[in-house]
C-alpha cells in the first residue's frame, strides 16, 4: 500500500499548525541546501580512497556482520553466483527478483525466479541495492515501484547484487548521493548490515529473529 500521499497530508498539517505553507518554497529548500554542505563533519575512522580498497574494506565489514560475499566480474555471472550459493546451503532453486534484474540469465544458471513483490511462501529474495557502504558493510535499499525492499526483509535468504562503484566510504556519502541523485528521500530507506538478530533473550545473539536468516552478497567488480 503506498502511503505517500497520506504521509504528505500529515506533513502538511505540521507545517501549517507551525505557520509555514504546506510545501516547503525555494528559499527553504535553498537554506537546508547550504547547512547540509557547510555542516562540519563529526570525527569518522580513516577510510581508503582507492576503489578496490573501498570494495575490500566493505567485503571485510560484511563478513564481520555475518553476510557472506562472492566477487564476480559481471552482471551476467550473478545468476549462476547465486545458484551456487543456494545449492551449498541446500535451498531451493526458486527466488523472487527485482524487476530491474530479470533481464539477467537466470535460467540458464538453474534458478526459477518470478518478478513480483514477495509473499509468506517466498523463502529466497533476490535484490539489487542504491548503494552499499564500506565502513559498516551494510546495504542501502530503497522503496519504489522497481525495488520491492520487502524482497530483502521478508524472505529467509536475502542476496543481494552490488555493484562495486556504488560502494561508499559510509551513511554520510550514502545520503549524499540520495540527495544528489533522487532530490528527496523515498517514503522508506533500509540499511542492512547482515541477517537479522536479537540479543534480547540472555544476551545471546539469535539470527532470524526478525527478517532474513541469511544475507548472501554478490559483489559485480566491473559495475
Amino acid at each position: 500500500m503506498d502511503t505517500s500521499a497520506a504521509r504528505r497530508n500529515i506533513l502538511a498539517r505540521i507545517r501549517a499548525a507551525s505557520g509555514r505553507p504546506a510545501e516547503p518554497e525555494a528559499a527553504e529548500r535553498e537554506a537546508v541546501a547550504d547547512y547540509l554542505a557547510r555542516h562540519p563533519a563529526g570525527p569518522r575512522p580513516p577510510m581508503p580512497s582507492e576503489p578496490a580498497a573501498l570494495v575490500a574494506r566493505f567485503i571485510d565489514a560484511a563478513g564481520r556482520m555475518a553476510s557472506t560475499v562472492e566477487e564476480v566480474a559481471t552482471l551476467a555471472d550473478a545468476p549462476a553466483a547465486a545458484a551456487r550459493y543456494l545449492a551449498a546451503n541446500g535451498l531451493a532453486a526458486r527466488a523472487v527478483v527485482w524487476s530491474e534484474l530479470e533481464a539477467l540469465p537466470w535460467a540458464q544458471a538453474g534458478l526459477a525466479v518470478d518478478a513480483r513483490k514477495p509473499q509468506g511462501t517466498d523463502l529466497v529474495g533476490i535484490t539489487g541495492c542504491f548503494c552499499a557502504t564500506a565502513e559498516t558493510g551494510s546495504l542501502v535499499l530503497l522503496s519504489g515501484p522497481q525495488s520491492e525492499v520487502s524482497a530483502g526483509l521478508l524472505p529467509e535468504t536475502h542476496i543481494a547484487i552490488v555493484r562495486a562503484s556504488r560502494i561508499v566510504s559510509g551513511h554520510e556519502e550514502a545520503y549524499a548521493l540520495m540527495r544528489a541523485e533522487r532530490g528527496e528521500l523515498p517514503r522508506a530507506v533500509n540499511f542492512i548490515s547482515g541477517p537479522s538478530r536479537t540479543g534480547d533473550i540472555e544476551q545471546t545473539i539469535v539470527l532470524g529473529a526478525h527478517g532474513p536468516y541469511r544475507v548472501h552478497v554478490i559483489v559485480v567488480t566491473s559495475a
